[in-house]
């Protein structure tokens, strides 16, 4: 997925989840944050920002944050990527484990739950649930920062989808490139992490990839090994 008119920021403060004070070329913007995460690991005072131009009529900031800076690379922050690079991702054949997709849809319907993608491969039909990852300690890639119990909520769900047939996938964008795996945030949230390991025991496709910015481009990128309890930092 390509971002339009990107220019390049410097963080003030984060006000609140939505709004940020950036510096861009030199003066001070209040700025809407494309994540209601807490991202408190990247919305540090100086870090390096990216910013999208808005143009929606009346809207009340010019610019909308979309990545920070960490460690040296670009670490996309916004929410609505990872669905958009998903269903790019899939429909163009890069993602191996679903083999020859003749359907794709976004947003469908299955019980209490709207499922973020709807797929037909191979002669099966399924659901996909797409959570983006911002949080990494240690080079692995975690979700969620924050508790999270509409999160599980999603995972149940595809439980049932499974147990009724269809095929289920709960695939985390991570949305930075270097982690040497992913893993739940247990920490943070026991509840989502103990759905998520028994989903994997239930027939629930467990997958990560990472993605990388590359200019104003959001890249799709390679797999990520899914570790279902933390993994060591040796």
């Amino acid at each position: 997925m390509k971002y339009r008119n990107l220019v390049q920021g410097l963080l003030e403060r984060k006000v609140n989840r939505f709004i940020a004070e950036v510096f861009v070329h030199g003066v001070k913007e209040q700025v809407h944050i494309k994540n209601t995460g807490r991202l408190t690991e990247l919305l540090q005072p100086g870090a390096e920002v990216l910013l999208e131009p808005g143009d929606q009529p009346g809207r009340k900031t010019r610019f909308s944050l979309v990545a920070a800076a960490k460690s040296g690379e670009w670490v996309n922050i916004d929410s609505q990527a990872p669905n958009k690079l998903a269903y790019e991702a899939i429909a163009a054949g890069r993602l191996k484990e679903f083999g020859a997709v003749s359907a794709l849809k976004r947003e469908v319907t299955f019980g209490g739950s709207r499922f973020d993608l709807y797929v037909e491969a191979d002669g099966q039909a399924g659901f996909i649930e797409v959570k983006g990852v911002t949080l990494e300690k240690d080079g692995v890639a975690l979700f969620p920062d924050a508790p999270t119990a509409r999160g599980t909520k999603h995972v149940l769900e595809m439980i049932q989808a499974v147990q009724a047939g269809y095929l289920g996938t709960i695939l985390f964008v991570v949305q930075m490139k270097g982690c040497r795996g992913f893993a739940p945030y247990r920490e943070m949230d026991p509840a989502f992490s103990e759905a998520l390991e028994q989903a994997a025991l239930k027939g629930v496709q467990i997958l990560a990839y990472d993605s990388y910015m590359e200019g104003e481009h959001f890249i799709f990128g390679r797999p990520v090994p899914v570790q279902l309890y933390p993994l060591s930092s040796a």
